[in-house]
């Protein structure tokens, strides 16, 4: 049952995305399940949703740029603590979305604002 880091496999699904990917949804489970508690108090940092009486025990929530979800770098982050820790297990995406754009009120913003904010989206 060893196999690639965690931090490792979720950066290999990080970049078979597209460039305007917007969510991601993954599945992830533990190997020991006596390391279920210890892995939980890392995982908590990136709101992974418990499942109950399911094969898997973690969704994963994750956002590109914006939205109510875990950024990649945190999500990486704590993965690597796991790894860190020797908490093995797997990943799977489930489901991801892309080419949704965010809607910012702009009404009223300096056109330097507008400018910038044009430059982070278009990067």
């Amino acid at each position: 049952m060893f196999g690639v880091a965690l931090a490792d496999d979720f950066q290999a699904v990080l970049d078979t995305l597209p460039p305007d990917w917007t969510d991601l949804w993954l599945d992830m489970r533990i190997f020991d399940e006596e390391r279920y508690i210890e892995a939980a108090t890392l995982l908590v940092q990136i709101n992974a949703q418990p499942y109950s009486k399911h094969d898997w025990h973690w969704r994963l929530l994750v956002a590109h740029d914006f939205g109510h979800a875990a950024a990649p770098e945190t999500v990486r982050g704590t993965l690597s603590l796991l790894d860190d820790q020797g908490i093995e297990g797997e990943l799977v995406a489930r489901e991801a979305r892309s080419g949704r754009v965010e809607i910012t009120q702009m009404w009223g913003r300096p056109e330097s604002v507008r400018r910038e904010f044009a430059r982070r989206r278009h990067q």
